[in-house]
């Protein structure tokens, strides 16, 4: 039995041998982690960082979904983003709207429960004819750049794309079926970052410092329509929201 193995060990080592010869591979078996990849994983965490951010500034859209903390308060958001606008839904303490924004004009959609909100009894029938229709918001309520922020790649990317700390790779991950490369800002603590080894080096997932959120990016690229809504369903209350 002993004599039997050690003929295959000797077989394989020889088997090896030639294809490390006949190929210029640099070992049998071994597996170079970059081959196939856009060559992101071999830079370091900084340059990586650099990578992605151009990447993603420079995709025609994108969709971006998680949550995300700020201000004391948790956001649940679906986007879809481009440059000239965007389109999704927002959760926040229990309500959802839904944004459209269509170059400068802002939109927001919901239910008449968040329309009564913090409105007497007597709002009640003018909240109900609500439901369902886009409300124009005016630039020049407050609401517009609360709101408008979810609506803006450039923003977005500008506030998120961002880990703090000192800067490190922390080995290959997967995301969605897409191998990653992760970046980490002081060991975690500081937020990940999982970029995309194939293709552009896009990022896919974002844990946020702090426990400030999880974001997930995907659809990099993918044209969507975003056009105003019917005028039907739109209601325009020109200079201030009823919220207001």
């Amino acid at each position: 039995m002993r004599q039997g193995r050690t003929r295959r060990t000797a077989l394989v080592s020889a088997m090896c041998a030639l294809v490390v010869a006949g190929t210029g591979l640099t070992g049998c078996g071994s597996e170079d982690p970059d081959a196939g990849t856009n060559g992101v994983g071999k830079l370091p965490a900084d340059q990586i960082q650099a990578r992605t951010r151009t990447a993603a500034e420079s995709a025609q859209a994108v969709r971006l979904s998680g949550t995300v903390v700020a201000g004391g308060s948790t956001y649940k958001l679906d986007m879809r983003l481009k440059s000239d606008g965007g389109t999704g839904s927002v959760s926040a303490q229990g309500a959802t709207f839904q944004l459209l924004r269509v170059g400068e004009e802002l939109f927001l959609m919901a239910d008449a429960e968040f329309w009564h909100d913090g409105h007497d009894e007597g709002d009640a029938a003018a909240a109900d004819k609500l439901d369902g229709k886009y409300v124009k918001v005016p630039k020049g309520d407050p609401s517009y750049q609360r709101f408008s922020g979810f609506t803006d790649k450039d923003v977005l990317f500008d506030s998120l794309l961002t880990l703090h700390g000192t800067l490190a790779t922390d080995g290959r991950h997967e995301e969605s079926g897409v191998r990653t490369i992760r970046i980490t800002g002081d060991q975690g603590s500081g937020g990940t970052l999982d970029v995309s080894l194939e293709g552009r080096p896009y990022p896919l997932r974002l844990v946020r410092a702090g426990g400030a959120g999880t974001l997930t990016f995907s659809d990099w690229g993918k044209d969507f329509p975003l056009e105003q809504p019917a005028k039907d369903k739109t209601v325009d209350y020109g200079q201030q929201l009823p919220t207001s």
